[in-house]
């Protein structure tokens, strides 16, 4: 037995728990040390019973010839060291490995709550036998996995008595099979059991079955360790997918020869880097799981490499918008390449996927990441060192995420604002529309009411006349369309200086009609312009994107409810118009607003992402609860950023 002392690490794994199958030796010895760790053990954190509303049973009493015996010394070192690799991680906040070096805790943090029961370190054969035969592609785990978890939102949102729909218990969806006794408080988690998949879960793991630890975690950690588990086994199936794009896509001989250097680089971009980092991260995963069975933790390892080495994947998602510009040129142009495409994807290897699936790996990964981590920090304990470390790494893949966004945004949007300054011809003082900071928000045709207001009857001839708005987000452009495909400027305003007001009960002809004030026009005067739009979905999508911060149906923009209305997306969309929002499958939003005709204005719960998107492809979540439970969870996934708002509110207004 390793000793403690002195922080040296322990060279042979703790096992608190005797081998399933084995009788133990009858001695005086070991029986006052077992009865002392069943007495003791339950007092420490992440053990059944520990937190509120978890009730355990009393831990069995010292009998009276055992009580002031003492231990013999080497009895007391395993007691000790028992005791202090269960409950605790050494300074750094690792198991015993040197090196790392998460984001410090903050000084509240419990470190007694930091450290999972140990049981063994997983042998490397078993863990590398595991990674090698996930047969699944990263494109088929991320459906499944997002299915998955609509289903069990579905069965959640389904259930209505308050204990069983509760938001804190995931329920597992009625095909699943029943579970074996040692796994009754095992929860329903985002990976598959179909057998087929071969893709496990971590209570599954034959050393995790055979180990007895399912009996002494507390199902809370029982759910954290399946999403670290998730983590690391998706981060596997990426790699799998990644190395198909290279082997069998990139590396083909036939399509080097069909294709130019420059091509080739456009087309593939730094996706060897991409793999490469990769394929170091999932290393480094892998090592932390070897170390023990129990996973102390993996935001840590996401951290530092976000940190160092995440960089890459801002380079290939820029370079989105010419890659697939150029994957479409190739398909037109290129008779060989379209031939050579169709037969690779046809192989056997790639399920039936398509080659512009393996390209868009890299950005789906990084953003999946970042909600895998979400998923960890909405598990760990409150104010504790785990939750420090998730949230830093929460917050630097969230700046990765950003920079990736923007990265193609302003690709697309440099080119936009050159075409768009090409059409526009001004009557009124020019204004420079091209800045790097200016990007379009909406553009479209309303109709303007002609006349002064006495002549508003249907028997004026013409009541309105089209106009054209370029709505950028500091600058409002109202055009006229002339021939050529031109547009002449007739008035403008700053965004800032914009008002919008609704007209109701005004009869059919005056339907979806809103009054635009432009509080300093063109001419450095007062405007207003009475507007209508072809529909109420067109009417209110033009003003909020114009007066973004008025009050909507359902919740204050300068406020935030405890409960508002919220959907959960199953079809995936794609936005089309730059007010709109694009959505993955599973996405939660709050609805901020909604029309008559089939539209939802949103806020995506994971990034608060605004936008509008078709009712159609979502579902309304119903549970009062779950609605709460999304909420607090959206609230602790932020309030790094919301603190840091607070401050920079407070240093402003002094």
């Amino acid at each position: 037995m390793g000793s403690l002392k002195n922080n040296e690490s322990v060279k042979e794994p703790l096992n608190v728990l005797p081998p399933m199958g084995s009788p133990a030796p009858v001695d005086s010895n070991q029986t006052t040390l077992e009865l002392l760790i069943q007495r003791l053990l339950p007092s420490y954190p992440r053990y059944r019973g520990n937190l509120p509303g978890s009730p355990s049973p009393a831990p069995p009493p010292l009998p009276p010839e055992l009580l002031g015996s003492r231990l013999p010394p080497s009895a007391m070192e395993l007691l000790a060291a028992a005791l202090s690799a269960t409950c605790a991680l050494d300074q750094d906040g690792s198991a015993g490995q040197p090196g790392r070096n998460p984001p410090a805790a903050s000084e509240d943090s419990p470190n007694a709550a930091e450290a999972p029961p140990p049981a063994h370190p997983m042998t490397t054969d078993s863990w590398r036998n595991l990674i090698e035969h996930i047969g699944l592609l990263y494109q088929e785990y991320r459906d499944k996995s997002t299915r998955q978890e609509i289903e069990t939102r579905r069965l959640q949102d389904s259930q209505t008595d308050p204990e069983e729909s509760s938001p804190s218990e995931e329920t597992p969806p009625e095909t699943e099979p029943a579970s074996t006794p040692e796994s009754k408080a095992a929860p329903q988690i985002n990976l598959l059991r179909n057998s087929n998949s071969r893709f496990n879960l971590w209570q599954d793991l034959p050393e995790i079955r055979s180990s007895g630890i399912l009996s002494i975690l507390q199902p809370d950690e029982i759910k954290l360790q399946e999403a670290m588990f998730e983590l690391v086994t998706s981060e596997a199936s990426y790699c799998k997918s990644l190395n198909l794009l290279v082997s069998h896509f990139m590396e083909n001989e036939r399509l080097k020869k069909i294709l130019h250097q420059s091509e080739a680089h456009i087309l593939f971009s730094n996706v060897l880097d991409v793999k490469a980092v990769s394929e170091r991260f999932l290393l480094d995963l892998e090592r932390r799981v070897e170390e023990n069975i129990v996973i102390s933790d993996v935001c840590d390892i996401v951290y530092q490499h976000t940190v160092d080495h995440f960089s890459v994947y801002i380079t290939y998602v820029s370079n989105q918008t010419y890659q697939e510009r150029t994957y479409k040129q190739l398909l037109q142009d290129k008779p060989a390449f379209r031939e050579v495409i169709t037969q690779l994807e046809l192989d056997p290897m790639c399920r039936g996927l398509s080659f512009s699936s393996f390209l868009i790996l890299p950005f789906q990964r990084i953003t999946r990441l970042k909600l895998l981590v979400q998923n960890i920090l909405k598990k760990v304990e409150e104010k504790s060192e785990r939750e420090t470390t998730a949230l830093e790494a929460h917050k630097e893949l969230e700046t990765v995420v950003k920079a990736c966004n923007e990265g193609v945004r302003k690709m697309s949007r440099t080119e936009q604002m050159i075409s768009i300054q090409k059409k526009l011809e001004f009557k009124i003082k020019s204004v420079p529309i091209i800045s790097h900071s200016r990007w379009l928000l909406k553009q479209g045709e309303l109709q303007q009411m002609n006349g002064p207001k006495t002549s508003r009857t249907l028997r004026t001839k013409k009541l309105f006349r089209e106009i054209y708005l370029f709505l950028f987000n500091d600058l409002l452009v109202i055009c006229r369309q002339i021939p050529g495909d031109k547009y002449q400027v007739f008035d403008s305003a700053p965004r800032g200086l914009l008002r919008v007001e609704e007209l109701e009960d005004q009869g059919q002809s005056l339907a979806n009609v809103f009054i635009l004030r432009l509080l300093e026009n063109a001419d450095d005067r007062e405007a207003s312009y009475m507007l209508k739009a072809s529909s109420q979905s067109e009417m209110k999508r033009w003003m909020i994107s114009l007066a973004p911060n008025r009050r909507t149906k359902f919740v204050s923009f300068t406020s935030r409810l405890s409960d508002c209305p919220q959907i959960q997306c199953v079809h995936p969309y794609v936005a089309q118009q730059p007010d709109e929002l694009s959505l993955e499958l599973a996405d939660v939003l709050n609805i901020l607003d909604k029309t008559d005709d089939g539209w939802i204005f949103g806020e995506r719960l994971h990034d608060q992402e605004r936008g509008w998107f078709p009712s159609s492809i979502g579902e309304e979540i119903l549970n009062p609860k779950i609605r709460a439970q999304n909420l607090k969870e959206c609230f602790r996934v932020h309030k790094s950023d919301d603190s840091q708002r607070r401050k920079l509110g407070s240093r402003n207004r002094q």
